[in-house]
């Protein structure tokens, strides 16, 4: 009995902490490109549908445990893109183009392997320049709301301490208590889940500045990375299959405030991994209950939005920037880790985190155009090719079993 409960609470722990460890991205990146209160809970809402969906799809069509979330790194984009020529509908306008561009990726694997042929110090840097605003936001909250962040900030280091995973949700229950303490309500949405629609705008800006860079982001920073994990834990992920249901599931998101549906990266672990259940063939079950526990939490978006409406903006930032500290140091140690390509990646984080807009478009576009030109115009080449130098045989050594390789996952691209 117990084993076969174990992929059953996994699925649902995998749910409640992609929820609560990120929600409150989400949130911020709606309400920064012009979102309402009741479009912010109704994007929310149709995230948790859609992803919820598309994850018990994709565990029973393929059995294996391909949990799906929305783009976080997407949401963070979406704060520091701040608002566009257009307004709200220019937004969705740009997620149904950054869908639509997820299909063609699904449908045509060149598109896929293009986006993973990025260089990588490009790619996390500019990821690390997305992030690195939202995650200076805790310290920014100590200073302007010292009594309602200092709880926050102790709760998540202790947690994060002795109990990892639940180190945001934690800091999250504290952010609740100090907002349900130090406010009398009022404002924010209602607490009914209710969907909104919203008639798309079509602007170049929006486009350019916005739409590819999220598409860029979700590839490199998702979905990529996620087939990585599942390719890491022995499967064969069909990332085509996958791509083309999460891209029709962010299409079909889109009107009512979804930006991007993709493959989990940070929770992918929990479903994939021997503490969902110690047979693989058993672990898709994990994705299953995934989705359906993602999909019920989603009712709730109404009251979290809620919630959220009633605590200064700068606590909320706080929780979002605590959530991806660790996905920043990822993006930093990528970014850096070639150090021919590192002037160039440094280029792009600083463009990127700058914020700046030109011509209406926004600064991760412009940082990773800037990036890449150095990469082209600064790369050092070597004139000479190194002269072999005869060395002594080295005993043989044990060693760790081998990282996923690229091929690997471009195998799962072609699929």
């Amino acid at each position: 009995m117990a084993g076969r409960m174990q992929p059953v609470l996994a699925g649902g722990v995998a749910a409640l902490v992609g929820f609560a460890s990120s929600f409150a991205v989400v949130l911020a990146g709606l309400r920064a490109v012009g979102a309402t209160e009741s479009q912010a809970a109704s994007g929310l809402l149709v995230l948790c549908l859609a992803s919820g969906l598309c994850a018990a799809w994709l565990g029973l069509r393929h059995r294996l445990p391909m949990s799906v979330a929305w783009s976080t790194p997407g949401a963070a984009l979406l704060v520091a893109t701040g608002p566009m020529p257009g307004g709200w509908p220019a937004a969705v306008g740009a997620f149904l183009v950054s869908g639509l561009l997820i299909v063609a990726a699904g449908l045509f694997p060149v598109l896929g392997r293009a986006v993973a042929a990025i260089p990588k110090p490009i790619a996390g840097a500019m990821l690390a320049g997305v992030l690195l605003p939202l995650c200076t936001a805790p310290v920014r909250g100590l200073v302007e709301v010292p009594l309602l962040a200092a709880p926050v900030l102790v709760c998540w280091l202790v947690l994060h301490r002795f109990a990892r995973p639940w180190a945001v949700p934690g800091a999250l229950v504290v952010a609740a208590g100090a907002i349900a303490l130090t406010t009398s309500g009022g404002g924010g949405g209602g607490l009914r889940p209710v969907i909104e629609v919203t008639v798309p705008q079509w602007s170049l800006p929006a486009m350019i500045g916005l739409a590819l860079p999220l598409f860029l982001v979700t590839m490199a920073a998702q979905n990529v990375p996620g087939t990585a994990v599942l390719v890491g834990y022995g499967y064969r992920p069909p990332l085509g299959s996958a791509l083309r249901a999460t891209g029709l599931a962010s299409l079909v998101a889109a009107p009512a405030g979804g930006h991007a549906v993709n493959l989990a990266a940070i929770t992918a672990a929990l479903a994939a991994g021997p503490d969902a259940h110690p047979d693989p063939n058993r672990r898709w079950i994990a994705s299953v209950t995934n989705g359906v526990g993602l999909a019920l939490l989603g009712l709730g978006a109404g009251a979290v939005t809620t919630l959220v409406g009633w605590a200064p903006p700068v606590l909320i930032e706080a929780v979002a920037g605590l959530a991806l500290l660790g996905a920043l140091a990822t993006a930093l140690t990528s970014a850096l880790a070639d150090p021919d390509a590192r002037e160039a990646a440094v280029v792009t984080l600083v463009v990127t985190a700058a914020g700046v807009s030109l011509a209406g478009i926004g600064g991760a576009f412009w940082g990773l155009i800037a990036g890449c030109l150095m990469l082209l115009i600064f790369r050092r080449r070597s004139t000479t090719p190194p002269t072999p130098t005869p060395s002594a045989p080295t005993p043989p050594t044990l060693s760790a079993p081998p990282a996923p390789r690229q091929e690997s996952v471009d195998h799962a691209i072609d699929r």
